[in-house]
């Protein structure tokens, strides 16, 4: 048998630049067109400042032009004529040089070379953005901010038990990948089919109930020896724009206090009790936060809480003491969204300043500078579903909500048809606008990426009309 050829790194380095001219690269053709490019720009040049260069070739050509046009050109029209020869053939070249090699290394960016580009110099820049929630709420809204900017981190709970999650946080000790998998699936900027196959769920076998993107995590965790690096492995394959961050690394289990003076422990119990919630905490009661976390909260200009259920995916995230103090102290315009349908089992009943006055019955007064509310209206058609199974609309109390000390924006942010939810780009453009009001102008250094995301907005709000 025949072994196959290798590529040593430690080939001489005459011998790796012959290697650009093996065939089928699909990069001779660029470096002879580059060549003449340079041998077009040289002669311009030359002859724009040098008058005798090459005269045997300026006499050629001149003779030639005219002997086509019956009229002499001037030499320093030559002289352009080659400069932008040289020039136009410079650009072919090193375009389809580029193209050639992204095209092998990352197919799928070959189309939107630019626009990829563009997201990784914007992945750092701009208002930083910190996202804190968990269950179906919480991607919503990512996938409304990445068509916007991708410097955003999702801060994601762990106390999911129910489910494929569930199963697997028992069978291999991890943390519950489910709503960690969505996070990263709306941050995602791959192939959609890529994105199908990790949000794909297994029908039949042992697997029955599991999805792709959960067992890939798991498989993973056991591979590096860690969830965190796990995450960070499958958003690199999914060129995921920004960050998902687990809240804590440490199993953590909800404990709800009802008001009835029962005690219901569990996700998934709480939200099947229908009884309502007096105070919820966590066991064990004063687990660690995720460092990187915490710090994306300290560092954050604008820290978005929510949309997503009141007592299982939004409040775990912030009984976490290290994560609850880095929110109480931070300077960062902090966004509290509130749910367009009240949830059966968690929040019968209730009203915005409902909301409002459950997180800051945990988390301290005020808590948060803005809330946001839907005020829009629902179509009938629409509601009745959700009406069969308990759910109304959250009513916008905003006098209350401005009682308890914060300010309230009302707008129309539901999704104009399907699923009563919110919508993704409107709810991302309404937290920008107020973004960038309240932040006003940055310095020097974030004007453009400042007057860019302007623009953004403005387009997206022409394009809603």
């Amino acid at each position: 048998m025949v072994a196959e050829p290798t590529l040593s790194r430690g080939d001489p380095p005459p011998l790796r630049l012959l290697r650009w001219l093996y065939p089928g690269l699909r990069i001779k053709r660029w470096l002879v067109l580059f060549a003449l490019a340079t041998a077009f720009l040289a002669f311009g040049v030359a002859f724009s400042f040098t008058p005798g260069t090459a005269p045997a070739i300026a006499a050629a050509i001149t003779h030639a032009l005219r002997a086509k046009s019956g009229a002499d050109l001037p030499r320093w029209v030559l002289a352009a004529g080659f400069i932008t020869l040289g020039c136009v053939f410079g650009a072919v070249s090193l375009r389809g040089a580029v193209l050639s090699v992204v095209e092998v290394l990352a197919p799928s960016a070959a189309e939107g070379l630019g626009e990829a580009l563009f997201w990784r110099r914007q992945s750092s820049r701009g208002p930083r953005l910190v996202a804190i929630g968990g269950g179906t709420g919480l991607p919503v809204l990512l996938r409304g901010l990445k068509a916007y900017t991708g410097n955003i981190t999702a801060i994601v709970t762990v106390g999911d038990d129910g489910g494929s999650s569930g199963r697997l946080r028992g069978e291999l000790g991890i943390l519950p990948p489910g709503d960690i998998r969505n996070c990263i699936l709306a941050l995602a900027d791959t192939e959609p089919l890529m994105e199908e196959v990790f949000a794909h769920r297994f029908r039949r076998g042992s697997l029955a109930g599991h999805t792709v993107g959960n067992v890939i995590l798991g498989g993973l965790s056991e591979v590096t020896g860690d969830f965190v690096r796990a995450i960070e492995a499958i958003s690199r394959v999914l060129a995921v724009r920004g960050r998902v961050l687990p809240s804590t690394v440490e199993e953590v289990t909800l404990v709800a206090e009802m008001e009835d003076g029962g005690v219901v422990r569990g996700e998934t119990a709480i939200a099947a009790a229908g009884r309502k919630i007096r105070r919820l905490r966590l066991d064990p009661p004063a687990p660690g936060a995720l460092a990187s976390a915490v710090e994306a909260i300290a560092e954050a200009d604008v820290i978005v809480i929510g949309p997503g259920s009141l007592y299982t995916s939004i409040l775990p995230n912030l009984l976490l003491p290290e994560i609850g103090a880095a929110l109480s102290c931070s300077r960062a315009l902090r966004v509290f969204v509130v749910n367009v349908m009240t949830q059966p089992g968690e929040t019968d009943g209730y009203a915005a300043s409902d909301h409002l006055a459950a997180l800051q019955a945990h988390v301290g007064r005020p808590g948060v500078d803005i809330v946001l509310v839907h005020n829009g209206r629902l179509p009938e058609e629409r509601l009745a579903p959700y009406r069969e199974q308990g759910a109304q609309p959250v009513p916008a109390d905003v006098e209350r909500c401005v009682g308890l000390g914060v300010h309230v924006v009302a707008r129309d942010v539901a999704s104009p048809e399907g699923l009563v939810r919110h919508d993704p780009d409107r709810l991302a453009a309404v937290i920008l606008e107020e973004t960038l009001e309240r932040l006003g102008r940055p310095g020097a250094r974030y004007l453009v990426d400042y007057y860019y995301l302007q623009e953004r907005l403005r387009q997206g709000r022409r394009s809603r009309l």
